[in-house]
């Protein structure tokens, strides 16, 4: 028998198909192998929905600057992280 119950795979599989969780998101909040879950969700059925943009060109307008702005959030988010982890590697040597 697996390591995970048919009712625990059943309940991990909803936080995808029915709360709307990422399948890597919902195997890090249940501290399982996110490819075992993928596993799980495609054996499921599940198929990941896809994103629907408006027809409207300045709602996709204004959808483009805000993933171009969060885009460049992650970058220097992104950046702050190499620096700092290039900092503690230096320090700790």
């Amino acid at each position: 028998m697996g390591r995970y119950s048919r009712q625990f795979k059943a309940e991990a599989i909803r936080l995808v198909t029915e709360q709307g969780y990422k399948p890597k998101e919902a195997a890090r909040k249940l501290g399982i192998p996110s490819t075992t879950y993928e596993k799980w969700v495609q054996t499921s059925g599940w198929v990941r929905p896809q994103p629907t943009l408006p027809e409207d060109p300045k709602l996709l307008q204004v959808r483009l600057r805000e993933a171009q702005a969060r885009l460049k959030e992650l970058e220097l988010e992104n950046e702050i992280l190499k620096k700092a982890t290039a900092y503690f590697a230096r320090q700790s040597l």
